[in-house]
């Protein structure tokens, strides 16, 4: 039964430790990617929060990044297409070799959280162990099945997540509304004061599992 780990990297362990150091309160997320190429692994890295021109000129000199560049910038964010360093690219290519698949990326802080998927469940502890001997601390937060409901890995019940599914399907975070809390409320077969605390406590789930970068988090 395959498995999906939450690790925790320090920055000095895998990349843009300079960086990070520099604009500790700059959140970088790498899109999304499950791939088994280590050059397509994290070419785009979305910043934000922080010191943005700190970040910037500390990003130019990172000892892990040979080039680094913006591509779409709004408000509050930044998209930078990344070119790793050899070195970086070698690591990623030793975590494919170590049979996980890298599901997600995100840092804060000089500390990097990592989701991995493994094929089995033994695989998780030869991968901590092998990285621990080349001087990488890799260290498991906590597994999960990706065997159970999809909305289970976000931290949703089936009924918050089907509440949420329902409500932009019907409009109810468009602006303005398409729908009403009530007719949310009928569609969902509860009633409106249910319906309200159910998106608000599915709201602050899935952003707590999937925005929020918590180092302290056991």
């Amino acid at each position: 039964m395959s498995v999906i780990a939450d690790v925790s990297v320090p920055g000095e362990s895998f990349a843009l430790h300079e960086t990070l150091a520099t604009a500790p309160e700059t959140t970088v997320e790498a899109e999304r990617l499950a791939t088994h190429s280590a050059e397509w692994v994290m070419p785009f890295l979305w910043t934000t929060g922080g010191d943005s021109g700190a970040f910037h000129e500390a990003v130019q000199g990172d000892s892990t990044v040979d080039t680094a560049t913006i591509i779409e910038e709004t408000d509050d964010s930044r998209l930078y297409k990344i070119v790793w360093e050899q070195e970086i690219v070698d690591l990623i290519e030793e975590i494919i070799d170590q049979e996980a698949t890298i599901l997600e990326a995100k840092a804060s802080e000089d500390v990097w959280r990592l989701k991995l998927r493994f094929a089995e469940e033994e695989l998780v502890s030869s991968f901590q162990n092998h990285f621990l001997e080349q001087g990488h601390e890799f260290e498991v937060n906590h597994l999960s099945s990706p065997t159970t409901s999809r909305q289970g890995e976000f931290g949703l019940t089936k009924e918050q997540h089907d509440a949420l599914v329902t409500a932009i399907r019907e409009g109810y975070f468009e602006i303005p509304r398409s729908t009403t809390n009530q007719e949310l409320a009928d569609a969902l077969g509860i009633s409106s004061n249910a319906t309200s605390q159910r998106i608000r406590r599915a709201s602050a789930n899935l952003i707590r599992n999937t925005l929020i970068i918590d180092t302290d988090e056991e």
